[in-house]
């Protein structure tokens, strides 16, 4: 993947300019994820409710609160559309920079990780959407947790090398 390093800043740049614009919509929108006078979060739903509570915020939803929650969720297919390949071109970006060829194939190894991250975080949505039409989990609860683990993970730590790489200084020779 020799791609000219002017792309994956101009790739970065158009991702960030959308994770900031869809991050500001989700987040105007989470002051009202109020049920029963508690709020609860996406994070929460993601990770740390258990699968009852989950069961119980999604049933007790009026048809206001679906409607937010699903546009939250489809907002968030905006996101995903920024912060997956922005991570990636930050990966790319150190890529650039690096003069070892073993971090260089970390990074791009890094990179195509993203796609499947991304694959989990829409399986994670799909899951939240349809829970939220018909709020019977079942069986699936402990799929759901390992798939937003993963997601979590592996973009965590493409962006945390990502961002480590694209702004150390270059280990390559400077060409005249």
């Amino acid at each position: 993947m020799h791609t000219n390093p002017n792309t994956w800043n101009r790739i970065f740049t158009f991702c960030l300019g959308l994770l900031i614009g869809s991050a500001f919509c989700m987040k105007w929108m989470e002051g009202d994820l109020v049920q029963n006078g508690k709020l609860f979060t996406i994070i929460g739903l993601e990770i740390s409710y258990p699968t009852e509570q989950v069961a119980s915020i999604l049933a007790g939803l009026d048809d206001r609160l679906k409607t937010i929650l699903q546009y939250h969720l489809h907002f968030d297919y905006i996101f995903m559309v920024a912060v997956y390949p922005g991570i990636a071109s930050l990966c790319m970006i150190g890529k650039a920079k690096s003069g070892s060829r073993i971090f260089g194939i970390i990074l791009t190894l890094l990179a195509i990780l993203q796609l499947v991250a991304w694959g989990c975080d829409i399986y994670e949505n799909k899951c939240l959407l349809d829970w939220i039409k018909d709020p019977v989990i079942g069986d699936n609860f402990g799929l759901y947790h390992l798939i937003v683990a993963l997601k979590w993970i592996l973009a965590l730590t493409g962006a945390a090398i990502g961002i480590f790489a694209a702004v150390r200084k270059s280990s390559k020779p400077a060409t005249a």
